[in-house]
C-alpha cells in the first residue's frame, strides 16, 4: 500500500479535477481544462523519467548505481510486448524506494555496448552491480522482474538475527538455504556460491540459537536447506561441490511444470519424471497418476532425488512439441533434457510398485530411450520447426500465411517455368539449325557428281587445244626450216 501511495494520491487529484469540470460552469471549463492538460504532461513525464533511455556514455556513469538495463530492438515483437510491462517495474521500484535504477538500451544503435554486455538476442534484462552483470531468465512479468531485482540487488547472504525473523521467511520461502555457524573455509565457499546462483534464489546465514528446537544438526558449520516439510544438510563427501548441490536442492521435491520450469529443470542436470494430465478435465485416472508421482518424490527421496525431479504438467502441447511425438493424457513420462531423450513406461502404471520399477528401469538403463540429438533427430527436428511455424502462421493469420509463403512460391515457379521455356526454345533453335545443316549437306551431294566430269574432261581439253596450237605452230617452225 505504501509503494502505491503516491501513485494513487496523483490519480485522486485528476479524479477530483475531472469531477470539477463536471460541477463546474461552463465559464470556467477552460481552465479546468488547462489543468487536466498541465496535470497529463506531468504524469507522462513522471513516467517516461522512471525509465531512462541510455546511450553509449552508459558505461562511464553505471559504476556508482545499481542497474536494470532491458536490451531491445526497435523492430522486436517480444520487445514491443514486454515495453508496458517495463515501465509499471520502473513505477514499481521507484515507489517502493528501491535503490535499483531502471533503464532500456537499443542493442541496434549501440550494438558495441550490447556485445560487450554479452547480449546475444532480444529483449535481453540484465542487473549491473559493480562489475557483475546478472542475467535475468524468469518469467516476463512485473511481479517477477521486481522480485529479481530485489534480490539481486541486495546483499548475496542475508542474516538472520532472530527466531521470529527465521520462521517469518520459512513462512515466506518454499525452499530456504540457510548457512548455520561461525567463520570458517565453508562460509567462505558459500557466499561465493551465493554470489553466482542469487539469480535463482535467496541465501541465508544465522547463528545455531535461531534454529527451532526440532531442528539438529550433526555439525557446525552447516549449510540447511528447508523444504517440503523437512531439512536436509550439505555433506560435501557425499554431495559432491556445494554449487552443484544447490543448484540441485533449490526446487521443491514435487512441483507443477511448465516450459519455463522444464526448461530451468534442465540445468540441474536432473531427469523430469512428469505426470501429464489434463487438469480442465480431470478424470480418475488423471488423480491416480498424479498421486502415485507425488508420493515417490516423499517417500522414495533417499533413492531418486539425485537422480530425479518429480512434478505434473497440465496438457501434452508442450510435451509433443518437445519430443516431436504425440503423448496420450493422462500419461506418465521421463524427460532427459541434457540430450532430449525420453523414457515411456511398456505397460500402464497402475500402482506404486510399477512406478518405482519404471523409475529405476530408467536409472540403471534398462529401459528404452527414444528419440535424442543425434544427426537423424536434429534434421527431422529443423523440419518439425518449420513446419510448426507455418501451421502456427496459417491458424493465426490465413491470409499473412498466404502472402508470406504464396508470393515466394510465386517467384520461384516463375523462375522455374522461364528456365524451363528458355531450354525448350534453343532446343528448337538447335533442331532447326541441324535441319539446315542436314539440307545443305544433301546439296553439296548432289553438287559434287555434276562437277567431277568437267574436273576429268577439263585436262583433256587442256591436252588437245596444245596439241592444236602446236600444229599451228609447225608450218612456220618448217617454213623457218
Amino acid at each position: 500500500m505504501q509503494r502505491n501511495h503516491s501513485a494513487c494520491s496523483d490519480r485522486r487529484k485528476i479524479l477530483l479535477v475531472f469531477i470539477s469540470c463536471l460541477m463546474f460552469p461552463f465559464g470556467a471549463m477552460a481552465k479546468v481544462k488547462a489543468t487536466l492538460v498541465c496535470a497529463g504532461l506531468f504524469l507522462c513525464s513522471t513516467v517516461l523519467a522512471i525509465v531512462e533511455e541510455l546511450d553509449d556514455t552508459f558505461k562511464d556513469t553505471r559504476v556508482d548505481d545499481v542497474w536494470l538495463v532491458d536490451f531491445y530492438a526497435p523492430w522486436c515483437g517480444y520487445c514491443k510486448k514486454l515495453e508496458p510491462v517495463w515501465y509499471d517495474v520502473g513505477a514499481e521500484l521507484k515507489s517502493s524506494g528501491s535503490p535499483v535504477r531502471v533503464g532500456k538500451m537499443d542493442g541496434t544503435a549501440y550494438s558495441g555496448m550490447s556485445s560487450e554486455f554479452g547480449v546475444r538476442g532480444y529483449p535481453t534484462i540484465k542487473l549491473l552491480k559493480g562489475d557483475l552483470a546478472y542475467n535475468y531468465k524468469g518469467p516476463r512479468t512485473k511481479d517477477d522482474i521486481v522480485e529479481f531485482a530485489n534480490r539481486v540487488a541486495g546483499p548475496a547472504v542475508r542474516a538472520l538475527p532472530s527466531k521470529q525473523m527465521f520462521d517469518h521467511m520459512m513462512k515466506r520461502h518454499d525452499v530456504l538455504f540457510v548457512y548455520f555457524g561461525g567463520e570458517s573455509p565453508l562460509k567462505e565457499k558459500y557466499i561465493d556460491m551465493a554470489a553466482e546462483l542469487i539469480v535463482y534464489t535467496y541465501f541465508f546465514s544465522a547463528s545455531e540459537d535461531v534454529l527451532p528446537e526440532s531442528v539438529t544438526l550433526p555439525e557446525l558449520p552447516s549449510v540447511v536447506v528447508f523444504k517440503d516439510g523437512a531439512y536436509f544438510t550439505y555433506d560435501e563427501y557425499v554431495d559432491g561441490g556445494l554449487s552443484s548441490w544447490v543448484n540441485k536442492e533449490r526446487f521443491q521435491s514435487y512441483l507443477q511444470i511448465d516450459g519455463f520450469t522444464l526448461y530451468e529443470l534442465g540445468e540441474t542436470g536432473k531427469l523430469v519424471a512428469i505426470a501429464v494430465i489434463d487438469e480442465k478435465d480431470p478424470t480418475e485416472e488423471s488423480g491416480r497418476l498424479k498421486t502415485l508421482i507425488q508420493r515417490v518424490a516423499k517417500e522414495y527421496r533417499e533413492h531418486f532425488n539425485r537422480d530425479f525431479q518429480f512434478g505434473h504438467m497440465d496438457g501434452n502441447d508442450y510435451i509433443n512439441s518437445l519430443i516431436m511425438g504425440e503423448v496420450s493424457v493422462p500419461s506418465i513420462i521421463i524427460l532427459n533434457t541434457s540430450n532430449e531423450q525420453y523414457f515411456l513406461p511398456s505397460e500402464p502404471v497402475e500402482t506404486l510398485e510399477q512406478l518405482v520399477h519404471f523409475i529405476n528401469s530408467v536409472l540403471d538403463g534398462s529401459a528404452q530411450a527414444q528419440g535424442g540429438d543425434g544427426m537423424f533427430q536434429r534434421v527431422k527436428r529443423v523440419a518439425f520447426d518449420a513446419k510448426s511455424t507455418i501451421m502456427s502462421v496459417f491458424r493465426s493469420s490465413p491470409v499473412l500465411g498466404c502472402f508470406l509463403f504464396g508470393l515466394p512460391l510465386g517467384v520461384i515457379s516463375l523462375m522455374c517455368y522461364g528456365i524451363c521455356t528458355a531450354e525448350s526454345d534453343d532446343g528448337q533453335e538447335d533442331m532447326e539449325l541441324m535441319k539446315r545443316d542436314d539440307e545443305e549437306e544433301e546439296d553439296d551431294e548432289e553438287d559434287e557428281p555434276r562437277q567431277a566430269p568437267g574436273e576429268l574432261e577439263g585436262p583433256e581439253e587442256d591436252g588437245e587445244n596444245e596439241e592444236e596450237e602446236e600444229q599451228e605452230k609447225n608450218p612456220d617452225d618448217k617454213k623457218a626450216d
